[in-house]
């Protein structure tokens, strides 16, 4: 005679709960898989970061800048005469900037950068020169210079045509005194004859990677970016016109002197920081397959309980019995879904990763259950509910926007299904015989 004890490990009950402290155990194998996620994503970013430091990083503009030294005439505490040394920083009047952006895609294994060259041509004037003075202080205009800041001197691949007027000048490297600068380009102005007006134009090649942003130091800034890329983002502080056409896209920044917190003047290293008014392009990737890899890993849970749940209903329909240990092969072969996806897609794209590793995964569950059962019809139906699954899930991926709607809405319509089938199963007389 059988025990309580004995009967209740055999029934139904006992099953359902056995199945459900599965489920959520295969939670630990699903956390593992998002961390395995983090660290290659992680070591995709230090490989790209690599790639980058050896070609040269993300760029800033910040030019040009008048850099003109004066002297400062004090009284000390006995009315003795003293000179402090200063530096006028003066920004342009105007300043037009147009780039054309050539972007190229830079493999290091199996971790891909985007680097690009750019032309940039800058032009504008400093203007009211004549009229700069400051009190007890004395202006060395043949000591000037002008400063053109850029995040990262190895990405000018060639030196730079600078004119004043019709006068070209040389460029050098050095630093202005202006810690938000840094290393900089100078010209330097000591045999250029000042009038009230300074007109500039300079002809750059700048090599960079991920971006490339704009100070936006004149009075009056215009900026054009263009560029072959897909995909392009515009962040910072401003919003661009832009249009985007296939695989060009165009954005035009106009800035005006009351749009950024940027004084016209000032002396010596009193701005600290720029980056607050920067802004520029993004080339990002259309599709992070890293990121797409995460969000399919959120929904293990979901695939591993409306599996078991098939197989349950199943096994109450058709009375033959599923070992748990079957179970627990059905919930590996289901994570090591997500584990065959990640390492596909390094190599062959997140979209034929995902078909690949849900056509493999779909076959393995669906021929196991097939040779547990012996009935076409369960077979069938489990594997079209694997298939519907696996595309609705695709189908959620690209549709980040609607993703919450559209998946609580499936989610409504999957309980109204089981709702349905479980109405059809006895429960009260499982129970009973239990």
């Amino acid at each position: 005679m059988e025990t309580p004890i004995r009967k209740f490990a055999q029934s139904l009950t006992f099953k359902g709960i056995m199945i459900a402290l599965l489920t959520l155990l295969l939670l630990i194998p699903g956390a593992m898989i998002q961390n395995l996620i983090r660290e290659r994503q992680e070591r995709s970013r230090e490989t790209v970061w690599k790639i980058n430091d050896k070609w040269s990083g993300p760029q800033t503009l910040c030019a040009p800048l008048l850099c003109v030294p004066y002297t400062t005439i004090k009284l000390d505490k006995d009315k003795k005469p003293y000179y402090e040394e200063h530096t006028l920083y003066i920004t342009p009047k105007e300043l037009k900037i147009n780039v054309s952006l050539t972007p190229e895609e830079r493999y290091y294994g199996i971790y891909k950068a985007i680097l690009y060259k750019s032309d940039i041509h800058f032009e504008g004037n400093f203007s009211e020169l004549a009229d700069l003075q400051i009190d007890n202080s004395e202006l060395h205009f043949d000591k000037a210079q002008i400063a053109i800041g850029i995040t990262d001197l190895r990405g000018v691949s060639q030196t730079p045509n600078f004119k004043i007027g019709d006068t070209m000048l040389e460029t050098t490297v050095g630093e202005t005194g202006l810690s938000i600068l840094g290393k900089s380009l100078i010209v330097n102005l000591k045999n250029v004859g000042f009038t009230d007006s300074l007109p500039f134009n300079c002809e750059l090649k700048l090599n960079g990677s991920s971006s490339i942003n704009f100070i936006p130091i004149g009075q009056q800034t215009a900026v054009t970016v263009s560029g072959q890329w897909q995909s392009p983002s515009f962040i910072g502080g401003f919003s661009p016109e832009s249009t985007v056409d296939k695989e060009q896209f165009s954005a035009s920044w106009n800035i005006l002197s009351f749009n950024r917190e940027i004084p016209a003047t000032w002396s010596d290293d009193n701005i600290t920081y720029l980056g607050n008014t920067s802004f520029g392009v993004n080339l990002i990737e259309t599709v992070d397959h890293y990121q797409q890899n995460m969000r399919t890993a959120k929904y293990a849970l979901m695939f591993i309980a409306l599996t078991f749940l098939v197989f349950f209903f199943v096994e109450i329909f058709t009375k033959k019995p599923i070992h748990i240990f079957q179970y627990v092969l059905v919930g590996i072969a289901l994570i090591l879904f997500y584990s065959l996806l990640l390492s596909l897609s390094e190599q062959i794209g997140f979209g034929w990763a995902y078909l690949v590793a849900s056509i493999a995964t779909i076959s393995m569950v669906t021929i196991y259950f097939y040779s547990l059962i012996k009935q076409k019809l369960p077979t069938f139906i489990l594997a079209a509910i694997l298939l519907i699954l696996y595309a609705f899930l695709y189908i959620l991926l690209q549709i980040e926007d609607y993703a919450l709607l559209v998946g609580s809405i499936f989610l409504f319509v999957i309980l109204g299904v089981i709702m349905f089938v479980s109405n059809k199963i006895k429960f009260w007389k499982q129970v009973s015989e239990e």
